[in-house]
């Protein structure tokens, strides 16, 4: 009795006294008052503002002073709050949110204390405290225990006791792997009688490859990872470079400090290797709209949006992507500030890049070297002269024959319709938004944004006089989607160009602009002839948008198309040429090249590429020997005797395979800057003022004076005086292991989260963390601790005074994941492929996940041979359908940046144990095993239960357990007996051993769908 009135004494002392304003006042400000009276001065109501002290005594619109020191009865907000009269009270009768007596009580004590405010804990660096010392040091096994331990002490409440080895070796393992024991890793353990057995388990789980395996999900889950676009039409794309680019940094326990750098601006790197090109892939995870009508340039402000929110949540944990539309509502991060964050990340392009691999290199290499070989050959293969014209040769050289007469009359006739043209490089180059640069070969090179309607304007000052013809080449360019000829990369065919106008002007001496009139003159591949006069040429210059000249399917190869003059150009002064590209998608050309010629003759556009046509206009003795194989590559290739031919050299470069590409991001050159405005509300068609990189005020300033690029930013991020990054990493590590983190709200540190359970020992975690970024290191520490390694099983106290285990008393017990279920089901039942990285494969699922929608329709073809059964984090995601189960347990799409994963219960999901094929499959296999396992006992059906146990559970069973499989294989054996059809279906085999194998499924089935299968 004296101590529970001791007690209610303190307690009452305590709510006398000061209030924290950290754990009490800030809370209560944040959620009732911030949202109107906070930094955000557009939306501020009354002049009022809580969330600096400053603003809180500062005098209102209203004449009056919210918080006065001291003196709570004449602070206006204490009047407000109590005040019954709901014109006046605060927060307003319509929000529903009163404050309770409690809270009213802990605001006027504040006050009547004066009123201090404390910087926000999460802006505050971490300090690591020493490890308190702690009573019972019985289960200290390193600092975290001594954290933990004296916060129990002060509670008064005990841990659990350490869990026993089978416990310990599957958490461990679902944990650092995911995946379950093996049978031999389990007895391995249990018969090691080394005192830091635990920790060598450990260390050997760490090294695994499958360790990078496990842990690259969760970061794909942060990254937004799919295999899709998402959108409407969610169409494929090559990721999975990226992925196991992932999987490797983590295996190799790559610094956080550089896997962040790597990721964020890898491109930026002093001599960027191929792996840091491929790391920029993380911002590239960023959906793609490729719905018609959409405007380019709005999908990529959307997209940058993410990659902000996404930032802060991973790296910073915090809202910034409530500072797109206005000033944060709580936390102190600027409308202004977050779009200078936007602008550190804006001044990227977003390319595609092959990625080597030396098995594709090598069948490259030979199939080219074929390739070159049949078309070396091609002569060979010309029909010969009859025998009786030349008796004396043999059947090669009469074919040689042949096809020089036939190469020398191709010649001549070439030669007589060949006209001379002469490269014009413009004067001026203007456009209405990408970069146009003009090369030392008289090209031109396209670079930057592009929009659906695309004008490149060029002034041609030279040679006008007598211009009878324009040629317009096309050009491929290394720097080119597929190499071009055009800019196409994310909406139609990669590489593509759609010319849908051509437009000129001639300008006269006085200044007038005269329209020149053009005329259809062919193009590279479709000549204009009596039968068929006109070619695609005549769809740019028909005045009708909605055609013109295209790609014609042909990538990364010279085209060219000819623009005849309806009259020649006579005293103009300058040739204005618009070239208009307008399309549903972006598809500008990236490399093109003018060309003017004089020529009175007829004038069409030749079938082979613009340079032979000026070698066939010089004499045959000025050839070099490389000339000459371009003009006779150019007729071998044309020459109708040797289609057949032509044929089989199209099918082998149908089979010449192409390198693997990956998205990635590349820093635009310093001459052609991406401008970044603030944004008014948010709306990209509200553009004000322009803006310079910079960082949020309230954070760590940017070390150095150099500009702040990509690169910078992402070092300002693992900054060690950033004050969020390590603790929003370690918290977050916590909860992946625990089921909830130290800040039981992941991705908001801000005012609006949770404060840490033990913040003692977050800040001690960040500090030692940083010491070398190391977070096999961090989860060794962790998994290691005395409060991992207890048992999961709560005493009644523990229930009663901490049912969520805040207080970590006993161990966690968690549902795995979605993809470690369906991994652990296929491991106990010896079918889990082992196979790392590689494209995304596609197990079974029902069909109709991804047959239905529109545009969303993918052509699941389920995969065989080992991929039928790889690691779920391989798995083809898609997302507007993402793999059946995985959504089932959880899973997530991909749209969005993911902190943490909800655990929801359904009825759905008990199903999806019992029928999923996958599930279904590791029961049947699982079965057959029991079935035929031999046995020396007098109850081989309790020895088989006990096998599936192991198996399955990662532990020994207790007798009841066996004895209730045993009765009931029993049951399920005689029904099987009568029905063999039946038996047969759900062993998956037919014959004598259908009924056995049937029985064992059908245990194996009950077995998996035990909560202890499905939880750590």
């Amino acid at each position: 009795m004296v101590v529970e009135l001791l007690a209610v004494l303190l307690l009452s002392a305590s709510e006398a006294g000061t209030p924290d304003f950290s754990s009490e006042v800030r809370p209560i400000l944040a959620r009732h008052c911030l949202k109107c009276h906070g930094p955000d001065e557009a939306r501020r109501e009354g002049g009022v503002r809580f969330d600096v002290f400053d603003g809180a005594v500062a005098e209102g619109d209203s004449g009056r002073f919210p918080v006065v020191p001291h003196r709570p009865e004449e602070s206006e907000l204490i009047r407000r709050i109590t005040s019954e009269d709901e014109a006046e009270q605060m927060p307003p009768p319509s929000a529903k949110m009163p404050l309770s007596e409690d809270q009213i009580d802990i605001l006027r004590r504040w006050i009547a204390s004066g009123a201090e405010y404390e910087e926000h804990w999460a802006f505050q660096p971490p300090r690591a405290a020493s490890p308190p010392a702690v009573r019972d040091a019985s289960q200290v096994r390193n600092p975290i225990d001594r954290f933990l331990q004296a916060r129990l002490e002060t509670e008064g409440l005990a841990p659990s006791p350490e869990a026993d080895r089978a416990a310990l070796i599957r958490r461990a393992s679902l944990d650092l792997i995911g995946l379950p024991p093996t049978e031999a890793e389990l007895q391995a353990f249990l018969d090691d009688p080394r005192p830091d057995a635990y920790e060598a388990l450990v260390d050997r789980l760490l090294a695994s490859p499958r360790y990078g395996e496990r842990w690259a999900r969760r970061w794909l889950d942060l990254a937004r990872y799919a295999d899709t676009n998402g959108y409407e039409k969610d169409r494929p794309r090559s990721m999975w470079p990226w992925r196991d680019w992932v999987i490797r940094a983590l295996n190799a326990d790559q610094p956080f400090d550089e896997f962040t750098i790597d990721q964020i601006a890898g491109d930026l790197r002093p001599n960027a290797s191929l792996e840091q090109l491929v790391a920029t892939g993380f911002h590239r995870n960023t959906m793609i709209n490729e719905e018609g009508g959409i405007d380019p340039l709005e999908f990529r402000f959307h997209a940058m949006t993410d990659r902000v929110g996404t930032t802060g949540a991973v790296w910073l944990g915090l809202t910034l992507m409530c500072a797109q539309c206005h000033t944060h509502k709580f936390d102190p991060l600027l409308h202004t500030e977050y779009y200078e964050v936007f602008a550190c990340l804006n001044n990227a392009d977003e390319l595609k890049l092959p990625v080597p691999d030396p098995a594709i290199a090598a069948e490259r290499e030979r199939l080219q070297a074929e390739l070159a070989a049949l078309e070396a050959a091609l002569p060979s293969r010309f029909p010969a002269v009859p025998e009786a014209e030349a008796p004396d040769l043999s059947e090669p050289q009469r074919r040689e024959r042949a096809f020089q007469a036939a190469l020398q009359a191709w010649i001549e006739r070439e030669r007589s319709q060949a006209v001379e043209w002469t490269i014009r490089q413009p004067a001026q180059l203007e456009s209405n938004l990408p970069k146009l640069d003009l090369l030392a070969d008289g090209s031109v090179l396209a670079r930057g944004d592009q929009t659906k309607r695309d004008v490149y304007s060029l002034r041609l000052t030279e040679g006008l006089a007598g211009a009878t013809a324009l040629r317009l080449e096309a050009l491929p360019h290394d720097s080119l989607p597929r190499r071009g000829p055009g800019r196409t990369h994310y909406e139609g065919p990669e590489g593509e160009f759609f010319l849908s106008e051509v437009i000129a002007h001639a300008v006269l001496p006085d200044g007038e602009r005269r329209r020149v009139q053009l005329d259809d003159g062919g193009t590279s591949d479709q000549t204009p002839t009596a039968e068929n006069p006109g070619s695609d040429a005549r769809f740019a210059v028909d005045g009708d948008p909605q055609t013109g000249w295209s790609t014609n399917g042909r990538f990364g190869e010279p085209r060219h198309a000819v623009f005849r003059l309806r009259e020649p150009l006579q005293g103009a002064t300058a040739l204005e040429v618009e070239l208009i590209f307008e399309r549903y998608y972006a598809a500008a050309l990236g490399r093109f090249r003018i060309s003017l010629t004089a020529a009175e003759q007829a004038i069409a556009a030749r079938p082979y590429e613009a340079d032979v046509e000026e070698l066939l206009l010089r004499p045959e003795s000025s050839w070099s020997e490389a000339d000459r194989e371009r003009v006779v590559r150019a007729f071998a290739l044309l020459a109708p005797e040797l289609a057949e031919a032509r044929a089989e050299l199209a099918e082998l470069r149908k089979r010449v395979p192409e390198f693997p590409t990956t998205l990635v991001l590349r820093e635009r050159p310093a001459d052609d800057p991406r401008p970044t405005h603030v944004y008014r509300r948010g709306e990209f068609l509200t553009p004000t003022e322009e803006v310079t990189p910079g960082t949020p005020e309230v954070l760590h300033p940017v070390a150095g004076e150099s500009p702040l690029d990509r690169l910078r930013f992402a070092e300002w991020l693992v900054d060690r005086q950033n004050p969020l990054a390590a603790r929003v990493t370690a918290n977050r590590h916590w909860q992946m292991l625990f089921g909830t983190g130290l800040v039981r709200t992941t991705d908001d540190f801000g005012y609006q989260g949770e404060l840490p359970s033990h913040p003692e020992l977050l800040d001690w975690l960040a500090v030692d963390f940083m010491r070398d970024w190391s977070v096999k290191r961090l989860h060794r520490l962790i998994v290691t601790s005395g409060a991992y390694r207890r048992s999961s099983t709560a005493t009644e106290a523990q229930r009663l005074r901490d049912p969520e285990n805040r207080l970590l008393a006993r161990g966690p017990r968690v549902r795995i994941d979605a993809e470690a279920l369906r991994d652990s089901a296929l491991a106990a039942a010896g079918l889990l492929s082992d196979r790392m990285y590689g494209p995304s494969v596609y197990p079974p699922q029902p069909a109709s996940i991804t047959t239905e929608g529109a545009y969303g329709q993918l052509a699941w073809t389920v995969s065989e041979g080992e991929d039928r059964h790889r690691r779920g984090l391989y798995t083809f995601m898609k997302r507007t359908a993402p793999y059946a189960m995985f959504a089932t347990f959880d899973g997530p799409s991909g749209e969005a940046c993911l902190a943490r994963r909800d655990i929801s219960n359904t009825p759905l999901q008990a199903l999806t144990l019992l029928n999923d094929v996958a599930l279904l499959e590791a029961a049947q296999a699982l079965g057959r095993e029991m079935a035929g396992m031999p046995s020396d006992g007098d109850s081989p059906d309790r020895e088989r239960a006990a096998g599936l146990i192991r198996r399955c559970l990662s532990r020994g069973a207790e007798p009841d357990e066996l004895d209730r499989l045993a009765a009931f294989a029993a049951r399920t054996r005689s029904r099987f007996q009568s029905a063999p059809e039946q038996a047969a279906q759900a062993a998956g085999i037919e014959g004598e051993s259908a009924v056995e194998a049937a029985t064992w499924t059908a245990v194996a089935r009950a077995v998996m769908n035990l909560d202890e299968f499905v939880t750590k």
